[in-house]
């Protein structure tokens, strides 16, 4: 997602994405998924059927690289052996049409960069065979010479800070990083189209177009959608952190951040990668990313439908000596025939700790037999790969497995045979990490590593926006929250915002207004278009300043965007340590069902982040079931995961209601900052409800508790009455009007005239502020995005 300047705005500068992604969707059904059979026999389709709708009308936009038109050229062998080789690696390939096309315009012997496939891993310390033999045989099958493939590697190092992996800290875990990039150089991954991208790096100095794009990923899908993501993490849905629904949304961001047109990952990540998809459809991209999914190779456990690097026992590891391998081997389940999968209660405990199994294999295998797993896929992965057992030497995986299976060969001469291969790959590694410096001074830093850490608990650094040390703001201020933009911003939304301003103190007390464009966005305010929410706000801050100029003086703007881009790193850390400590179900509260945005549980972690990055003195947030939600957070929070720093003072708090009817159904029914004064400030005014002594919904009378005898004026009414009547009633406080109108001495027809004055003066106050060209522009925007919104009612 590229991303431009637009302006510079009197409260910060404004980084607009491209249109496409801020277009309004419009969705249309997506065509129904279509299936063909690929060469290799393995599991493909030749279209994904998104699940949250089609293709919006918007213009086309290509994160993952896939720009260039379709050329007319033939089909090769040298192709189809690319082809074939590539779709050897997947257990499943979405889809197998789309990968020849893709190979066609940017593969072997195109006038093109060429094309990206894209993984992951965390530096963590340990890596697994098939994170590491395993995974360099089908890096190698990817970026075979000529291919014109290179594989990405994103090193989650910024995870791993986030993660308080070697002690949080960093150049620790860069380490742990070089170490397994060097595990791989050593069990012959050639890294001549390999590049690995580290994601501190990445993320921290792309933080204006990643994070936009994580955004924007959010707005589009419900939480229903999310959570079915969230079973690659091994959770039941019921017992979620908020955390959670996030990292998925992260994951799907890293491939287009990438610019992936393969992402080749474990079967595991397969619902977070059709995401991926599916984002195409609702954004409007035209050229999806082609979903590789290899095989996930079993644990050495009866039962483990994959490896853990917490269960040393549970796989062979890359810096595992021979006598280990022999003992993992010898112990490991080797099952002959097929084990019935009825439930049992053990089954169903066991549920609740791992929720992705259904994910892990597409195969079909009933056997789950590890030592053949890791004999199918690792020791036959190469070409022309044998396997010896007893005094038989097999040239497929077939043979061994009917051999294994009749009796032929016992489990024992099995087990040995895959020992002795498994330590033939694993030799040169250990050879490399003896005779190699480099390899021998990276290997013995990660052992200390760990080490220390398992001698010294190390105390969780405290990961925040901190905008007080960064001089962004006062310390002890006052924090208040501008609403998220709407297309007709109202004069009750400026009446709330200057009485939760108020609430700070006397006028010389710092006053902070946030203005969350950026939570604006992922909760998809005026469908995310960045120069709609940037216009909304202009001009509610121009009317604000106008309104009450000496409060606003005291009073700091402050842009979502801006004080997020100041640490970018440190804030979303602080977010996701907010989703982690809190359950889906405490952030959503009442008032958020599935089918609702997921950018909206993710605006509410962002709340708490905000406001420890502010770190008030007290907070104003307007009344309502949202606030309330945001306030137990906010609380719960600093309480308990944020010691040393002073928890704020909350009030929920709104102006007085300055609604014209009772049920607000036309225009005509309030007050709008672009209101033309002359004509709306007197038409509304004469209409508004004002029955005769009914003070329970009286608006003249609240208008007066606003703009006459509440601040700045702290003026009087005076209601013009002739002599003969008893003169002018003149009225000091609004409990003095409420009293002569509900006893009958004041009535509707004396009390709407000089009301009807005082709205045109306000109207008339703030038109005058919104004449500069900068209003005047965000007043054009407001009123185009309104037409258009309009149109789309119709």
């Amino acid at each position: 997602m590229d991303l431009a300047v637009l302006k510079t705005s009197k409260f910060g500068v404004i980084a607009l994405p491209d249109e496409a992604s801020t277009a309004p969707d419009k969705s249309q059904e997506a065509g129904k998924k279509a299936t063909t059979a690929a060469p290799t026999g393995k599991k493909t389709s030749s279209s994904a059927e998104p699940q949250n709708g089609g293709k919006s009308k918007g213009k086309n936009t290509t994160p993952v690289a896939q720009t260039i038109k379709k050329e007319t050229r033939p089909w090769t062998e040298d192709l189809q052996a690319d082809y074939d080789r590539i779709l050897s690696v997947g257990e499943e390939c979405i889809s197998a049409d789309e990968l020849k096309t893709m190979l066609l315009i940017k593969g072997r012997g195109s006038d093109t960069p060429g094309f990206n496939l894209y993984d992951g891993f965390e530096p963590s310390g340990r890596m697994h065979i098939a994170q590491g033999v395993f995974k360099a045989m089908n890096v190698n099958k990817c970026t075979f010479p000529g291919t014109n493939g290179t594989f990405v590697f994103w090193v989650a190092d910024w995870f791993a800070l986030m993660n308080d992996k070697m002690g949080g800290d960093l150049e620790k875990i860069k380490t742990v990083g070089h170490y397994l990039i060097e595990v791989w150089k050593a069990a012959g991954m050639d890294l001549s189209n390999v590049v690995f991208k580290w994601a501190s790096e990445e993320i921290t100095n792309h933080a204006d177009k990643y994070w936009p794009t994580m955004l924007d990923v959010a707005r589009r899908f419900n939480v229903t959608r999310i959570k079915k993501c969230c079973q690659i993490m091994g959770r039941m849905e019921g017992s979620l952190t908020s955390a959670q629904v996030l990292y998925p949304l992260m994951q799907c961001t890293d491939v287009f951040f990438l610019k992936a047109d393969i992402c080749q990952l474990g079967v595991d990540q397969r619902k977070v990668n059709m995401l991926a998809r599916e984002y195409c459809d609702a954004a409007g991209i035209k050229y999806k990313p082609i979903i590789l999914s290899h095989h996930m190779l079993y644990g050495l456990k009866a039962g483990q439908e994959k490896m853990s690097k917490s269960d040393p026992d549970s796989a062979v590891f890359m810096e595992d000596s021979a006598a280990d391998v022999e003992r993992k081997i010898m112990n490991a389940y080797c099952p002959s025939a097929s084990e019935t999968d009825a439930p049992t209660s053990q089954n169903i405990a066991d549920s609740a700790e791992d929720a992705g199994k259904e994910s892990m294999n597409l195969s079909g295998d009933t056997l789950k037999n590890p030592c053949l797993d890791y004999i199918q896929n690792i020791i036959f992965s190469p070409p022309d790969a044998t396997f010896t057992a007893g005094n038989t030497t097999f040239t497929d995986f077939t043979s061994v497995r009917e051999a294994f299976l009749s009796g032929a060969i016992s489990e024992e001469q099995l087990k040995q045979g895959l020992i002795d291969e498994l330590n033939r790959l694993l030799e040169p590694v250990r050879n490399h990490f003896t005779t190699d410096e480099r390899a021998k001074d990276l290997l013995a830093k990660v052992q200390q590593y760990k080490k220390e850490a398992l001698a010294v608990e190390a105390e969780k650094a405290i990961r925040r926006l901190n905008l007080i040390e960064l001089g962004r703001v006062k310390s002890g201020s006052h924090q208040v929250f501008a609403p998220l933009p709407i297309a007709s911003p109202t004069l009750q939304q400026a009446v709330d915002l200057l009485h939760q301003l108020r609430q700070g103190g006397d006028d010389s007390a710092p006053r902070v207004l946030f203005l969350s464009d950026w939570t604006a966005r992922v909760c998809n305010a005026c469908m995310a278009d960045t120069k709609v929410i940037t216009a909304f706000y202009t001009i509610l801050v121009e009317t604000l300043r106008a309104l009450d100029p000496l409060l606003m003086e005291n009073t700091q703007v402050l842009l979502q965007s801006e004080a997020i881009l100041a640490d970018p790193s440190n804030y979303w850390i602080s977010v996701i340590n907010v989703g982690r400590y809190f359950m889906l179900n405490e952030v959503m509260g009442s008032s958020m069902v599935d089918s609702d945005g997921v950018g909206g549980v993710i605006g509410r972690l962002m709340r708490v982040a905000d406001v420890a990055g502010v770190e008030p003195k007290s907070i104003a947030l307007a009344d309502g079931e949202v606030s309330e939600v945001e306030q137990s957070l906010i609380s719960k929070f600093f309480a308990e995961k944020l010691p040393g720093v002073s928890s704020p003072n909350i009030c929920l708090i709104n102006g007085a209601p300055i609604a014209l009817q009772q049920a607000l159904k036309t225009e005509n029914d309030e007050y709008y900052l672009l209101d033309n004064p002359k004509v709306a400030g007197a038409s509304k005014m004469k209409k508004a409800f004002c029955e005769p002594q009914n003070i329970d919904f009286c608006p003249p009378i609240e208008f007066a508790r606003s703009f006459v005898f509440g601040p700045p004026a702290n003026d009087k009414l005076i209601i013009p009455r002739s002599p003969d009547k008893g003169g002018d009633l003149v009225y000091s406080n609004v409990d003095e009007v409420k009293a002569d109108f509900a006893s009958g001495v004041l009535h509707p027809s004396e009390l709407k005239p000089p009301l009807i004055k005082v709205a045109v003066d306000v109207l008339d106050k703030i038109a005058a502020a919104l004449a500069n060209e900068e209003a005047k522009k965000a007043s054009g925007v407001l009123k185009n995005f309104q037409k258009k919104q309009a149109k789309q009612k119709k």
